[in-house]
């Protein structure tokens, strides 16, 4: 197997995460449409936008937070 066949992958923590129904639903919703491989990955996606639109008031000049994804 050549080298360029590993894909790497950034660590992840799990945590649990309490939605109202219909939010899940939508989520669920988005994968069967094709927006979105997984449920977590549109969650992901979501925290990302969260963390560019409003992560900055709280770490205005840290190298801390990467946004790459």
């Amino acid at each position: 197997m050549s080298d360029n066949c590993h894909i790497k992958r950034k660590k992840m923590k799990r945590i649990t995460l309490r939605l109202p129904d219909q939010q899940i639903e939508m989520l669920e919703q988005m994968v069967a449409a094709g927006e979105f491989p997984t449920v977590s990955e549109a969650v992901r996606d979501a925290v990302r936008q969260l963390i560019e639109r409003r992560g900055g008031r709280i770490l205005k000049e840290s190298d801390q937070v990467s946004f790459k994804v």
